[in-house]
């Protein structure tokens, strides 16, 4: 068994590899063919869903040099493959947990309008967004108000309930939904054969049943598992 993670080893890299969201990854396919790309973006959703993994597809399909015709990321060009390395300068994410104050988002107001480096956007992901102080929130709203052509937004979070309406209002709003157990469980087979893990169906329904709809968790768990 390798040592990497497995939800890391077996995040998606298209669009069609998200597991259970494909009312999300249906209209924002969709969205990239028609060339109707927003600003702004809201992924909202229990943890472990795919929100950060389908922002990260997103920033690789609006930048991507070699799409397929459905607009998927071809995971293979040099934008695709810094954004899979984690090394691309024009990918920012920023984690509200940890980076929630105003000075943070100032320090985002004062480069957003720089040209990207390398790619045709510059995309900033922050994740869990609902974390933000007010005075950041209200600091990222002017930016929303007025964003640079070059610049697309994406941010996550798990309790919508905390975003203020002015930001609500500025964002394509995503609801990503608890995975079904047949969908989850069907994941956890295709790892398994990969993996070369023999386990029981029966087993592997226990998993994602114990995992309630976070694909992330039923990754961990069936690794813990196997260790």
């Amino acid at each position: 068994m390798t040592s990497q993670v497995f939800y890391r080893k077996w995040r998606p890299s298209t669009f069609a590899e998200v597991v259970g969201q494909e009312p999300v990854t249906r209209t924002l396919r969709n969205a990239l063919i028609e060339e109707r790309l927003a600003h702004a973006y809201l992924f909202c959703g229990p943890r472990g869903t795919g929100k950060t993994s389908t922002a990260r597809i997103l920033a690789k399909a609006v930048n991507c040099l070699g799409p397929t015709v459905d607009r998927e990321p071809c995971n293979t060009c040099s934008t695709c493959q810094a954004i899979s390395e984690g090394r691309a300068l024009d990918l920012i994410e920023i984690d509200a947990a940890s980076n929630r104050g105003i000075d943070e988002i100032r320090d985002l107001r004062e480069k957003v309008n720089y040209a990207p480096n390398e790619m045709r956007y510059k995309v900033y992901i922050i994740d869990e967004v609902h974390m933000l102080t007010e005075p950041a929130f209200n600091a990222l709203l002017k930016t929303l108000e007025e964003p640079p052509r070059h610049t697309i937004f994406i941010l996550a979070t798990t309790e919508v309930h905390k975003i203020p309406a002015t930001i609500l209002s500025r964002c394509q709003r995503f609801d990503f939904r608890r995975l079904p157990l047949g969908a989850a469980t069907d994941r956890l087979r295709h790892i398994c054969a990969e993996e070369g893990i023999e386990a029981e169906v029966e087993a592997l329904n226990l998993i994602a049943r114990s995992a309630t709809g976070s694909l992330r968790d039923a990754e961990n768990l069936l690794q813990q598992l196997h260790s």
